[in-house]
Protein backbone atom coordinates (compact mmCIF):
# COMPACT_ATOMS: atom_id res chain seq x y z
CA UNK A 1 0.00 0.00 0.00
CA UNK A 2 1.33 3.57 -0.78
CA UNK A 3 1.59 6.16 1.91
CA UNK A 4 0.40 9.81 1.62
CA UNK A 5 2.80 11.91 0.38
CA UNK A 6 2.70 14.35 3.18
CA UNK A 7 4.88 16.80 5.19
CA UNK A 8 6.77 14.89 7.78
CA UNK A 9 8.43 12.11 6.05
CA UNK A 10 12.50 11.95 5.93
CA UNK A 11 15.20 10.41 5.65
CA UNK A 12 18.95 10.33 6.15
CA UNK A 13 21.88 9.57 3.77
CA UNK A 14 25.74 9.16 4.55
CA UNK A 15 28.49 9.12 3.20
CA UNK A 16 32.52 8.79 4.05
CA UNK A 17 34.19 11.71 2.48
CA UNK A 18 36.97 9.92 -0.48
CA UNK A 19 39.41 12.05 -2.64
CA UNK A 20 36.25 11.71 -5.51
CA UNK A 21 34.76 14.03 -3.53
CA UNK A 22 36.78 16.47 -3.01
CA UNK A 23 36.76 19.96 -4.37
CA UNK A 24 39.57 19.42 -5.78
CA UNK A 25 38.48 16.22 -7.81
CA UNK A 26 35.32 18.03 -8.76
CA UNK A 27 36.82 20.92 -10.59
CA UNK A 28 35.08 23.47 -8.03
CA UNK A 29 38.16 24.54 -6.06
CA UNK A 30 41.43 23.52 -5.55
CA UNK A 31 41.49 22.34 -1.80
CA UNK A 32 41.62 18.32 -0.44
CA UNK A 33 37.93 18.87 1.21
CA UNK A 34 34.46 17.83 0.93
CA UNK A 35 33.65 19.62 -2.43
CA UNK A 36 29.78 21.88 -2.52
CA UNK A 37 28.31 20.04 -5.85
CA UNK A 38 29.26 16.64 -3.48
CA UNK A 39 27.66 18.54 -0.38
CA UNK A 40 24.59 19.61 -2.88
CA UNK A 41 24.63 15.70 -4.61
CA UNK A 42 24.36 14.09 -1.03
CA UNK A 43 21.35 16.63 0.01
CA UNK A 44 19.30 15.57 -3.21
CA UNK A 45 19.95 12.19 -2.60
CA UNK A 46 18.62 12.37 1.05
CA UNK A 47 15.35 13.99 -0.64
CA UNK A 48 14.97 11.40 -2.79
CA UNK A 49 14.81 8.67 -0.54
CA UNK A 50 12.40 10.62 1.74
CA UNK A 51 9.75 10.42 -0.88
CA UNK A 52 10.81 6.87 -2.24
CA UNK A 53 8.99 4.60 -0.39
CA UNK A 54 5.72 6.27 -0.85
CA UNK A 55 5.89 6.88 -4.79
CA UNK A 56 3.70 5.26 -6.93
CA UNK A 57 5.02 3.02 -9.87
CA UNK A 58 6.31 5.45 -12.55
CA UNK A 59 6.78 7.98 -10.12
CA UNK A 60 9.71 10.20 -9.53
CA UNK A 61 10.78 13.74 -8.46
CA UNK A 62 13.32 15.88 -10.16
CA UNK A 63 15.20 19.16 -8.24
CA UNK A 64 14.20 22.28 -9.55
CA UNK A 65 15.72 24.23 -6.68
CA UNK A 66 18.54 24.45 -4.63
CA UNK A 67 19.57 26.94 -1.52
CA UNK A 68 22.45 25.40 0.58
CA UNK A 69 24.80 27.24 2.71
CA UNK A 70 28.16 25.10 2.72
CA UNK A 71 29.62 26.06 6.04
CA UNK A 72 32.51 24.09 6.79
CA UNK A 73 34.64 21.83 5.63
CA UNK A 74 35.21 18.35 5.85
CA UNK A 75 38.00 16.40 5.26
CA UNK A 76 38.50 12.47 3.29
CA UNK A 77 37.77 9.76 5.22
CA UNK A 78 35.26 12.08 8.06
CA UNK A 79 31.97 10.81 7.83
CA UNK A 80 28.89 12.91 7.02
CA UNK A 81 25.25 12.52 7.15
CA UNK A 82 22.25 14.37 5.29
CA UNK A 83 19.41 14.42 6.53
CA UNK A 84 16.05 15.58 4.04
CA UNK A 85 12.32 16.61 6.23
CA UNK A 86 9.79 17.20 3.53
CA UNK A 87 8.21 20.41 4.92
CA UNK A 88 5.61 21.65 2.43
CA UNK A 89 3.89 19.65 -0.38
CA UNK A 90 2.02 22.37 -2.65
CA UNK A 91 0.77 20.13 -5.34
CA UNK A 92 3.27 18.20 -6.88
CA UNK A 93 5.62 20.71 -6.07
CA UNK A 94 7.54 19.49 -3.05
CA UNK A 95 9.87 21.80 -0.67
CA UNK A 96 12.70 20.02 2.15
CA UNK A 97 14.84 21.19 5.03
CA UNK A 98 18.52 19.68 4.38
CA UNK A 99 20.60 19.65 6.86
CA UNK A 100 24.38 17.38 6.00
CA UNK A 101 26.61 17.12 9.77
CA UNK A 102 30.43 16.23 10.38
CA UNK A 103 29.51 14.92 13.31
CA UNK A 104 27.80 17.53 16.15
CA UNK A 105 29.02 20.42 13.22
CA UNK A 106 26.53 21.47 10.93
CA UNK A 107 28.39 21.65 7.78
CA UNK A 108 25.79 22.30 5.23
CA UNK A 109 22.12 23.34 5.39
CA UNK A 110 19.51 24.85 3.25
CA UNK A 111 16.28 23.61 1.00
CA UNK A 112 15.66 21.59 -1.67
CA UNK A 113 12.67 21.95 -4.01
CA UNK A 114 11.62 18.95 -6.25
CA UNK A 115 8.20 18.48 -8.79
CA UNK A 116 6.75 14.78 -8.66
CA UNK A 117 6.32 13.77 -11.94
CA UNK A 118 6.01 10.33 -14.32
CA UNK A 119 9.35 8.91 -15.34
CA UNK A 120 8.18 7.99 -18.37
CA UNK A 121 6.99 11.14 -19.52
CA UNK A 122 9.76 13.61 -18.11
CA UNK A 123 12.36 11.07 -19.75
CA UNK A 124 10.42 11.20 -23.02
CA UNK A 125 10.21 14.43 -23.19
CA UNK A 126 13.74 15.07 -22.06
CA UNK A 127 15.04 12.81 -24.95
CA UNK A 128 12.81 14.15 -27.78
CA UNK A 129 11.42 10.29 -28.09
Amino acid sequence: MVQQLTAGLTAKVQLTVSDADTAQALGSGDVPVLGTPRVVALAEAATVAATARVLESGQTTVGVRVELDHRSATPVGRSVVAEALLTKVDGRRLTFEVTVRDGDTVAAEGRVERVLVDRHRFVEKATGS
